[in-house]
Parts: C-alpha cells; structure tokens; sequence
C-alpha cells in the first residue's frame, strides 16, 4: 500500500460521463444521485435521477437502495465524491461521476428541466 492510500483509504470507484450515458441504456440502469440543491438540480438534470443534496444525504440514507448501484452526480464532481464517500462508507455500491453536469452536459447528454 502505498503513502496515499495509507493515509486517505483506497481510490474511489468513478465513472465518466460516456459510461455512465452507456449504463442507462442497460437493461439493469443504476440509480442517478443528484446531490446538487434543488435549484441547481432545476436547472438541467439527468433523466430519472434522483435528488438527495449533500447536506441531507446522511439522515435520507435509508431512500437509497442497497442492491442496486449508485452514481452520484453533482455540477463538477466535488460533492459528488463526497457522497460518495459516505456511500461507500455506510455499506453502499456507490461510484462518482467524474466531472459532474458540466461533463455530462459538455458531452452533448440530454438533461431534463
């Protein structure tokens, strides 16, 4: 194990913006955490996604399911890797979008206002 790993814990699982467009057309989608606020989220978010903001993520766990994957998403990916974090953390199959709606959009993915 390396300084790093030792020091802050293995890497965080992530995905990118193309993979992630590719697991929702998958017969066995996983489920889009949007952990932006709910204005940001208004804004433009990815279809079917959920909204559970950073702030309340750790009394609105028991919303999430534990048998099904989890991408978090946010507007650049900080927060995203936060929640992340505490998925990961509290026993869940969580990954990070990398880059967050600024990637997503920047790709050319469709969001839903």
């Amino acid at each position: 194990m390396n300084l790093l790993q030792s020091l802050f814990g293995p890497p965080l699982p992530s995905v990118s913006a193309a993979e992630l467009n590719d697991k929702l057309k998958q017969p066995k989608r996983p489920l889009v955490l949007d952990v932006r606020q709910p204005d940001e989220f208004r804004t433009g978010h990815i279809t079917g996604a959920k909204l559970i903001p950073l702030n309340e993520l750790g009394r609105r766990l028991k919303e999430l399911p534990k048998d099904r994957e989890i991408v978090c998403v946010c507007a650049s990916g900080n927060r995203s890797r936060s929640a992340t974090k505490v998925l990961v953390r509290a026993g869940y199959n969580a990954v990070n979008m990398k880059g967050g709606m600024l990637n997503w959009s920047g790709n050319g993915f469709t969001t839903k206002k």
